[in-house]
């Protein structure tokens, strides 16, 4: 018979005050993603990244970003295209994660630049690829790409706006309060 799950049994020294800190900001910066705003222009993928960067545990840095982005479209609603856009966000978490305990301004930039191209690649392939708008041929692709630019500017600044913001204020906060500093316990 399986094991139940039991609350008891969780190992609470992951939960550090480093852990809980992150996790706020980034459930805050889901909210953030249900008031109205510039199209692309959202603080999801800046959670990504930041959680990546900042949650030691490779499975709490990944559940929780996309944790907070399935929540978010849990009011938005869902669309066929759900699967390439947690992937591409599963991407930006992993180059968050390359960067743990070597977070860094050109590291957040770069961070930040290539997770809003990857992000735009994937998801602009998916809509070449499992949407009837173009033709199944190199230049539909290559329209769709094109025709995907206004989102990937205002996606760009977006991203590196709330990076600034998520990693500056972390950044502040961890000067102000040493203890932000640990990383948690890492298995």
């Amino acid at each position: 018979m399986p094991k139940r799950f039991n609350l008891a049994d969780m190992n609470w020294k992951a939960i550090t005050p480093k852990v809980l800190v992150v996790s706020v900001i980034i459930l805050f910066a889901a909210m953030m993603r249900l008031i109205p705003h510039y199209p692309n222009f959202t603080p999801i993928a800046a959670i990504a990244l930041f959680g990546g960067a900042h949650l030691g545990k490779r499975w709490i840095a990944f559940v929780l970003p996309l944790a907070a982005l399935f929540i978010s479209d849990l009011f938005l609603g869902f669309h066929n295209l759900m699967i390439p856009v947690y992937i591409g966000f599963a991407l930006i978490v992993l180059f968050g994660t390359l960067m743990h305990n070597r977070v860094r301004v050109p590291h957040v930039i770069g961070g930040s630049l290539a997770g809003s191209l990857v992000f735009f690649l994937v998801t602009n392939f998916a809509v070449w690829a499992l949407t009837p708008y173009y033709p199944p041929t190199w230049q539909g692709l290559m329209t769709s790409y094109t025709m995907a630019i206004p989102f990937l500017h205002s996606g760009l600044l977006g991203d590196l706006f709330y990076n600034a913001l998520f990693f500056g204020s972390f950044y502040l906060l961890q000067q102000r309060y040493p203890v932000l500093r640990f990383s948690e316990i890492k298995k």
